[in-house]
């Protein structure tokens, strides 16, 4: 299952808010920008309070609503969980709070990876709070109950990634560190069980080798959440650009503008805000 949704028909035209624990979810954010042009975007890293993969439920779920709330308050109509491990802890409790406003997850793509194996041997790296997760282990018993899969919790790695620079030494030294007994198992498809990996699936893919297949799910995601929103959006809007998106974090606003405009290939600006 690549996308967690519900209430898909209750969206408007929208203003999609984004959140993550960082700079991570801007992999969605991104896709977003390319498959709904038209979209105003507004997207929150909240990396004053990171990395969720490595806090306990309740911190991840108390930011979780924190950042929602602002989102929806700002006019967001749909909002995107651009974070797994957020999905798991705390996708529910956001949909029970906002039951008007469809809620848009993320989830490791363990069937499309068990689709694209060919000898059987699938591992997922993800963050140690979303393997941990109950929701995780229901979404592995329920698409792979007699495959053994091959998890990494890949501590580090989204803090690594969050400074920006993809060839650091320290972040590469992280990548072959988590990626070596992956290798060693011998699996030939990898899913990337966190928005932030996909910013280093080039260096992933290149520790694992040339003939281990990467999934990632920000496309399927971005996809989606067109589709629920783009319904009711009049025709002259689906094709004009909106304005750059509209970037807050409750970290250091300069490293977030600086990432983004790299990383969305435009200029943009950034706001540090308090929640």
């Amino acid at each position: 299952m690549l996308i967690d949704i519900t209430a898909t028909q209750t969206a408007g035209l929208a203003r999609i808010g984004v959140f993550d624990s960082g700079v991570g979810g801007l992999s969605v954010l991104r896709e977003l920008r390319k498959e709904w042009p038209g979209a105003h975007l507004h997207y929150v890293a909240d990396s004053g309070h990171a990395p969720y993969g490595e806090r306990s439920d309740a911190h991840v779920l108390a930011r979780s609503r924190a950042v929602a709330a602002h989102l929806i308050t700002g006019g967001a109509s749909i909002v995107v969980i651009a974070c797994n491990t957020a999905t798991a802890v705390a996708a529910q409790s956001l949909r029970e709070a906002w039951p008007r406003t469809p809620i848009v997850g993320v989830e490791p793509g363990i069937k499309p990876a068990l689709a694209a194996t060919r000898n059987g041997r699938v591992g997922v790296m993800a963050t140690r709070g979303t393997l941990n997760s109950e929701k995780f282990k229901r979404l592995v018993a329920a698409l792979a109950p007699h495959e053994p899969l091959h998890l990494r919790a890949c501590d580090g790695l989204a803090a690594a990634i969050e400074q920006g620079s993809m060839d650091a030494p320290d972040l590469l030294s992280l990548v072959e560190r988590h990626c070596r007994p992956l290798r060693e198992a011998c699996v030939d498809t990898v899913v990337l069980g966190c928005t932030h990996y996909a910013f280093a699936a080039p260096q992933i893919h290149a520790a694992l080798g040339p003939d281990v297949h990467v999934i990632d799910t920000a496309v399927a995601v971005a996809k989606q959440v067109a589709r629920i929103g783009r319904p009711r959006t009049p025709v002259t809007n689906r094709a004009a650009r909106a304005a750059p998106p509209l970037l807050q974090t409750t970290g250091n606003p300069d490293q977030l503008r600086r990432i983004a405009s790299a990383w969305l290939c435009e200029a943009v600006e950034a706001a540090h805000i308090t929640l």
